[in-house]
């Protein structure tokens, strides 16, 4: 019971701050949010966290980004569908953008996280070591 406990804790953690941050960064680049991107920045960042778990540390860290970009893309996506498209709150609309999808996703943005997902890997890998006590980060380019 305790190990499911300390689960819970550890990805709650994990999820707050994935969400928080997420949301800031939206703040600080158009000046307001939604509550729908503190939930989908939280499950990118856990996503993101899990592959580490999942495959190995011997994953290049430029691997790791590109399926990062993709994670965040697809989460954006389905956020996207269910927040814009059926509940109809319009948090945000890629219409104008070139090669977008249902004007949720757009090829824009998924570069963009492609960026923006180094640092969100290296906090996570940074908490992991420092609070959670987990294993040392290590790295390979390529």
């Amino acid at each position: 019971m305790l190990l499911v406990y300390n689960r819970f804790l550890k990805y709650t953690f994990l999820f707050l701050t994935g969400g928080f941050l997420y949301g800031g960064i939206e703040i600080l680049s158009r000046g307001y949010s939604h509550v729908s991107m503190l939930v989908a920045g939280g499950i990118c960042f856990v996503m993101i966290g899990l592959l580490n778990e999942v495959y190995s540390w011997n994953m290049s860290i430029l691997s790791q980004m590109v399926i990062s970009a993709l994670i965040i893309t697809s989460v954006e996506l389905v956020v996207g569908i269910i927040v814009n498209l059926w509940f109809k709150l319009g948090v945000w609309d890629y219409s104008d953008q070139p090669y977008n999808l249902l004007g949720q996703i757009c090829l824009l943005y998924t570069n963009l996280w492609f960026f923006l997902s180094l640092p969100a890997i290296l906090l996570d890998d940074l908490l992991r070591h420092l609070i959670l006590k987990e294993e040392k980060p290590h790295y390979r380019l390529f």
